[in-house]
């Protein structure tokens, strides 16, 4: 006997009109892959067991204090209707985050969206049967699959919020990226009224696999997950980092057409312009923008104090106001980390790949350099 959800995705135009050949597969074949599909998505949230999740993962969540900005956007959004948060993604330690950060506040619960690579070993049952994950195979192009996908949202989205991050992978480079559309179809396919998108920005001090991303740049393979643990596990030796959770200006999605590529692109920006708008600005950041391969620290802290000033003037999010302020709350936390040495009153690079890793994450909020600049 199929379950309701099955029935129900199976029902859909979508998948009915790939059953019958729309895209030269029909028969016992395609339906047998369609519900293959449907195995590997199928999710379940226990979130009164997920909750109590926080003190087996204490290791790595007092190493974070998480702390919710315009946290009255999502409340507020929550109560009108169905919900889509669609956030940047910075690191692992961001599925851990950002929902707490929701429910610290007393908001409801997402699904969370999350690469399939996630889901091996015990975190992987975690992610299936109590936080309620779904995997996502990010790069398939196979239309089995991503029929399946959008109709699967589709129908989570008659009873859950989602929570999803339109970069796909984490940032290699520290920049934010241009966003995939697919998810954004998905929702606006579920029809479900008076639906919004509430950007998210995430934002750490310290990244806490920063080195290992800053060394490839961009992501050339997905590794095995174990590897990744691993490598996390190894600079998580005196780590210690706040996380900015901001939330934006929602994005209605009543009167969007699904049918639009354009529309969707448009909806799929403007998310992550707001994204960027509200990103936290932290002085680990500002420092890494303004340093160079050898400097004085007054110096610094004029570069520093500079460089805010033009954000001010951009609206920029700041946690700091002053170049003093910032060089004095990031100087230590980069020494520690290896990423710059300090010889008396003079700061020298270290590691420039995590710095400029660091300076990267706020470049969209900077003017463009001049075409005329040699």
């Amino acid at each position: 006997m199929l379950d309701d959800i099955t029935e129900a995705v199976l029902q859909r135009d979508e998948v009915a009109r790939y059953l019958q050949g729309a895209h030269g597969d029909s028969g016992t074949g395609a339906r047998e892959r369609i519900q293959a599909y449907l195995d590997e998505l199928r999710t379940t949230q226990r979130y009164a067991i997920y909750r109590t999740l926080k003190h087996p993962l204490y290791p790595i969540l007092r190493k974070i204090d998480r702390v919710g900005e315009q946290v009255h956007i999502p409340k507020a959004a929550a109560k009108s209707g169905r919900v889509i948060y669609a956030s940047n993604h910075r690191s692992h330690t961001d599925y851990l985050v950002e929902p707490l950060v929701l429910d610290d506040n007393g908001v409801r619960p997402p699904i969370i969206a999350a690469g399939i690579n996630l889901f091996g070993g015990p975190l992987g049952l975690i992610h299936k049967h109590v936080t309620g994950a779904i995997p996502i195979r990010r790069n398939t192009k196979d239309p089995a699959y991503l029929i399946t996908l959008k109709a699967y949202v589709g129908e989570i989205l008659k009873k859950h919020d989602l929570f999803f991050y339109p970069e796909g992978g984490r940032s290699y480079s520290g920049e934010l990226k241009h966003p995939k559309t697919g998810l954004f179809h998905a929702a606006l396919l579920a029809g479900q009224p008076k639906m919004s998108v509430v950007p998210t920005a995430i934002t750490y001090d310290l990244v806490l696999e920063d080195h290992v991303l800053a060394r490839q740049r961009v992501k050339r393979s997905q590794r095995p997950f174990s590897r990744e643990l691993a490598e996390m596990v190894r600079y998580a030796v005196g780590y210690r980092s706040r996380a900015f959770v901001t939330f934006g200006n929602p994005i209605p999605l009543d009167g969007i057409d699904a049918s639009s590529r354009r529309a969707v692109l448009d909806v799929a920006h403007q998310a992550m312009r707001e994204i960027g708008r509200v990103v936290k600005v932290l002085p680990n950041a500002l420092v890494a923008s303004a340093m160079g391969p050898s400097i004085t620290k007054q110096e610094l802290e004029d570069r520093v104090s500079a460089l805010i000033d033009s954000l001010q003037e951009r609206g920029a999010n700041l946690d700091v106001t002053s170049g003093r302020e910032a060089v004095a709350a990031a100087a230590e936390p980069l020494s520690d980390r290896g990423i710059i040495v300090i010889e008396g009153d003079l700061f020298r690079v270290r590691d420039r790949n995590v710095l400029r890793y660091y300076a990267r994450s706020i470049e969209h909020l900077l003017p463009a350099p001049s075409s005329n600049t040699h």
